[in-house]
Formats: C-alpha cells, structure tokens, sequence
C-alpha cells in the first residue's frame, strides 16, 4: 500500500470520520480550546487523521507532529500504543502524549508543554516560521 500527503492513507477516512463525531471530552477540550482555527501559535492540526494504518488523534503537517492522548481506551495496551508509536516514529513523525487527567485536570500546563515545545521546534527548524 502507497501513501502519499504524509502518510495520509484514504481507506482510514470514513473510519476517522466516525471517530471525530464520537470524540472523547478529552478531544473536545483540546480541539476547541487550543487546536482548532490555528489557536497554537497559528498551526494548522487535522482531528483523528489516517496516517499508514493508524488514526491518530491530532496531526499538524508543518510540524511533523502527533498528539495522542491516552484515556480509558488505553488501559492494558501499553505494548500496542508504544509499538503504534515506534511505527509513527520511523514516519519521521514526533509524539507527545497526555493522559486525559492532564487535560481535565491541569490544562494550562498542557497548554503550557505545547507552547514550549513548538518554540522550541521553531528555534531548531527556522525554515518552518
């Protein structure tokens, strides 16, 4: 199987669909609190995006970047998840995963990581600002 767009894989799309209107709280706190309309510092982020044959949560092309986060969902696949992440990792792809206590619990310091972390990838990478 050919992908192309970044990995982006078609056959994942009606899947992805489904899933964006299923959103967990977690999801929807992130996307319309931070992800959405260019709100991180003006990047633009797809919800549950197909890349290769995973969905995952968030995607930001510019950055090469991932945002998974972990809920009940996750429980007792540790195994799965990090096997998912070395397979988005051999992509060229960087990870950055939450708990979904993290967002619920302390979102300015999720806020917070992202920030840093995109000027942080602005710093090394000026060729993306």
């Amino acid at each position: 199987m050919k992908f192309d767009n970044f990995n982006y894989n078609k056959e994942g799309k009606s899947f992805a669909k489904q899933l964006r209107k299923n959103s967990t709280l977690s999801e929807i706190i992130l996307w319309k609190n931070l992800l959405r309309a260019r709100d991180l510092k003006g990047y633009q982020f797809n919800r549950q995006r197909p890349i290769g044959k995973y969905i995952v949560d968030f995607f930001c092309k510019e950055l090469k970047l991932v945002i998974e986060l972990d809920g009940e969902t996750h429980i007792n696949k540790k195994s799965k998840d990090h096997k998912r992440q070395q397979s988005l990792e051999d992509l060229g792809y960087i990870i950055i995963r939450f708990e979904d206590s993290e967002i619920y619990e302390n979102f300015p310091a999720v806020k917070n990581i992202l920030e840093n972390w995109v000027d942080l990838y602005e710093k090394n990478n000026p060729s993306v600002t």
